[in-house]
């Protein structure tokens, strides 16, 4: 089955609405009108409404960095999907490294997030990845495995196409370090088998699987070339139009 590439810049606590404006204006120009990959930016939610009106006349997508599972209520600082949508966000980031490193989130808090996001038509980008201990321990692929089942769980299979997965090995966030391509490829492929083990071979083959540890311009043809790697979650080189739109030409190129 032929996966459509997705490169989706995660902008993190990082520029304000008006920075927005101009690095969603260079992207534009860049990639705005191209369709042969998916282009997704993921700003702050303060620059989400005006980011949402730049990208409206674009091939560009609107993502979220996070929200609550529930749909209203007596949730300080908290945003719902119902809120998302009506910025008109496609795609919503869910169980970054960062939010369980830092907030504490857990796979199965991170389920209910999932569940709540493809209830209301939103794209989920669930991530998932081991840290450096973790990998020196030889853990990696138990690991994700665990974190694959149990973020989804009770997933409907009829809405899987619109699934998005981001492995993310923990260890090469922001280090500088990225993992060689053929060990993306095999934490990939393993968990392409477990979405097999889960939904079917047919289910599984349709989810876009992303990768998520320092991807830039000079590293991505060779990660995005790998037969399961489907996109790039990027972060740090997101902040700047050229790296960004670097690595969407790379996925271009082979497309």
């Amino acid at each position: 089955m032929s996966r459509k590439y997705l490169i989706a810049g995660n902008w993190k606590m990082n520029k304000t609405a008006s920075e927005a404006e101009d690095l969603v204006g260079e992207i534009n120009t860049s990639v705005g009108s191209q369709t042969s990959v998916q282009v997704c930016v993921c700003p702050a939610f303060t620059a989400l409404a005006k980011t949402s009106e730049l990208v409206e006349q674009t091939e560009v997508f609107l993502g979220s960095q996070n929200m609550n599972a529930e749909s209203s209520g007596a949730y300080t600082g908290e945003i719902s999907a119902e809120m998302l949508r009506d910025l008109y966000v496609s795609f919503v980031i869910l169980g970054h490294s960062e939010r369980r490193q830092y907030y504490g989130e857990t796979s199965t808090a991170i389920n209910l997030k999932v569940l709540a996001a493809v209830q209301n038509n939103l794209k989920p980008i669930y991530c998932i990845g081991e840290t450096l201990e973790e990998r020196e321990a030889g853990q990696t692929l138990a690991v994700v495995r665990q974190q694959v089942r149990e973020g989804l769980a009770n997933f409907p299979t009829n809405s899987i196409e619109h699934l998005v997965l981001a492995y993310e090995p923990v260890w090469a966030i922001g280090t500088g370090k990225t993992a060689t391509d053929e060990m993306a490829q095999e934490v990939h492929a393993d968990i392409r088998q477990v979405l097999t083990e889960m939904f079917g071979e047919s289910a599984s083959a349709s989810v876009r699987i992303l990768y998520g540890g320092s991807m830039k311009p000079d590293n991505a043809q060779g990660l995005l070339s790998q037969p399961d790697v489907d996109g790039g979650l990027i972060g740090g080189a997101s902040l700047t139009s050229r790296a960004f739109c670097g690595i969407v030409e790379a996925a271009q190129a082979l497309s």
